[in-house]
């Protein structure tokens, strides 16, 4: 891969939570059972046809396995600035912002039968096919950043709330940055959190 796209995508890329997609037309228990025993992110989706125009997909079983370590993996260049992991931040949060991100962890969860929670290295993402939020817990300034799937041009902007990041760089996907700081602010996020959820 690095020789296909070179060595700025391949470090670009966060290697400790490789993901296997396995599409068929089905998938025999034993499939769906194998999976269940391997410490891995597989998710099995079956296909099916309605017509030429038409293609459901639908999410059969997805397991989420333990990060990969790759602080010894060898990679020759390392990057210049050494983040803190999520589980880091997340423990020198304050017990208000803990208890404010363990609130909207369980409103992205309740969302659906079909949501997913990923824990990554430097963020947490909630998905069904795709991720429709991924989030970053900041205690230096008490702040949680979500980050959805919202066309921010479809919204009016809010200074200090919500943020045009189309052309930011940040982790995880979405091109809405949504600030917490407050549980009226996550109240006021839940809808933000619902759209991104409905059209993923």
């Amino acid at each position: 891969m690095q020789k296909q796209l070179g060595q700025e995508v391949a470090d670009a890329i966060e290697w400790s939570g490789p993901r296997l997609l396995c599409i068929a037309g089905d998938f025999t228990k034993y499939d769906e059972h194998a999976v269940q025993q391997i410490n891995r992110n597989i998710e099995l989706i079956r296909y099916k046809r309605y017509g030429d125009p038409l293609l459901l997909l639908e999410l059969v079983n997805a397991t989420t396995g333990d990060p990969i370590d790759d602080t010894g993996s060898g990679n020759s260049v390392k990057p210049k600035v050494v983040y803190k992991r999520f589980e880091e931040l997340l423990a020198q949060a304050s017990t208000e912002l803990r208890d404010r991100y363990e609130a909207l962890k369980a409103f992205l969860t309740a969302l659906g039968d079909d949501v997913q929670f990923k824990q990554l290295k430097y963020y947490v993402a909630f998905r069904r096919l795709k991720n429709f939020a991924c989030v970053e817990v900041h205690p230096q300034n008490g702040q949680i950043l979500a980050y959805v799937k919202v066309d921010p041009s479809s919204i009016a902007l809010e200074p200090g709330f919500t943020k045009d990041v189309t052309k930011v760089g940040h982790y995880g996907t979405g091109d809405l940055e949504i600030r917490i700081k407050s549980d009226a602010d996550l109240k006021k996020a839940e809808s933000l959190l619902v759209k991104s959820y409905e059209d993923s």
